[in-house]
């Protein structure tokens, strides 16, 4: 959505509890890592996708920024959930520039905004010109607003936002990296952050199915910290690490929050099957923070009846051992899923 060349970009992915950055260095089509880093915001600072205290956002930015040394100014960030409207639509063969010229009037019915009040971003899908004459496009539209509430959070932490995408695409181009989908395999990518968890089903590169929920790990520290009078930092950590004195109570808890997300990702997926006749979702991946929660994996893949794996969004990335610990980006790997996604993003590119 945004548009100067430059040679160094960093990803930056602002979720609800904290701030992740990645800087990649692409080198003949392979990257190799330069910078990554989490750092977490205080509570309340990020609502329902709304930036309700950009001064923590933009301190807890240059914070990350400074303890990086990261010496790039241009910034890629991404949106998701009520901020962003995604709708896949038919339209009439055209060229991508006549297209260009129609587009707002297309959107407009798909649109519940002022077509002048958003940005718009499409991508032409594919085209049957012999069978029909219709090509499938796919609509991404935002707020103008919320793009300039975080344009300006960026220019405040110094940097400049040149790229603005989307959780779930960021999600599609990291896992197309690292992971070689066999031809006409249909995955369901799965992305559980602290409040919002983004789905996206591809095949072939192409976005297929994509929907956000209201829902996170964010459930699993709520009700830990109320079952068992845990702080917020302790919940977070035994959730994933199962170390507590009473660990048959606690796997229990978190086994019913478990089957309740796992209930709303097949609930989820139940949309796209009930329209995808014989292309059905052969394998699922996690990623986000909550994909480290104990057994949640073991418990999407029984509810699903598939094969559940987490997400390496550094798999096929190379870094130097001596300025990265193999053992910490292993931690951070799924938490920095969106981030590495997003730095591979470049200036003009869909």
């Amino acid at each position: 959505m945004l548009f100067r060349k430059s040679k160094e970009i960093v990803g930056i992915d602002i979720g609800s509890s904290s701030v992740k950055l990645v800087q990649l260095e692409e080198q003949k089509g392979a990257y190799q890592l330069k910078n990554a880093g989490i750092l977490p915001l205080p509570s309340e600072a990020i609502v329902d996708n709304s930036l309700m205290d950009t001064t923590s956002i933009v301190e807890t930015i240059k914070s990350l920024v400074k303890s990086l040394d990261v010496k790039a100014k241009d910034a890629v960030c991404s949106i998701s959930g009520n901020s962003v409207i995604i709708r896949k639509i038919s339209l009439p063969a055209m060229t991508p520039e006549e297209l260009e010229d129609q587009i707002a009037w297309e959107a407009e019915q798909y649109i519940p905004f002022d077509i002048n009040d958003v940005n718009l971003d499409f991508e032409i899908l594919d085209t049957d010109l012999a069978a029909s004459g219709k090509m499938t496009v796919l609509l991404v539209a935002s707020k103008k607003e919320i793009i300039n509430e975080y344009a300006a959070v960026f220019n405040e932490a110094g940097l400049k936002l040149v790229v603005v995408d989307v959780d779930s695409f960021a999600i599609q181009n990291i896992f197309e990296q690292n992971y070689a989908a066999a031809p006409g395999e249909v995955v369901a990518l799965v992305n559980i952050g602290a409040s919002i968890m983004n789905l996206n089903v591809v095949k072939d590169g192409v976005s297929l199915f994509t929907r956000d929920v209201q829902m996170g790990g964010n459930l699993y520290t709520e009700e830990l910290q109320r079952q068992f009078a845990l702080s917020g930092q302790d919940a977070e950590r035994v959730k994933v690490t199962l170390d507590f004195p009473d660990k048959d109570r606690l796997k229990d808890a978190i086994a019913r929050i478990n089957e309740t997300v796992s209930i709303e990702i097949n609930r989820s997926l139940d949309f796209y099957n009930s329209s995808a006749e014989d292309q059905k979702i052969s394998k699922v991946y996690l990623s986000g923070g909550c994909a480290k929660v104990a057994l949640l994996a073991e418990s999407v893949g029984q509810r699903l009846g598939l094969p559940v794996e987490l997400l390496n969004p550094l798999q096929k990335i190379t870094y130097n051992e001596k300025n990265f610990d193999p053992e910490y980006l292993q931690e951070i790997g799924p938490l920095v899923a969106v981030a590495a996604g997003l730095a591979m993003r470049r200036l003009g590119d869909k």
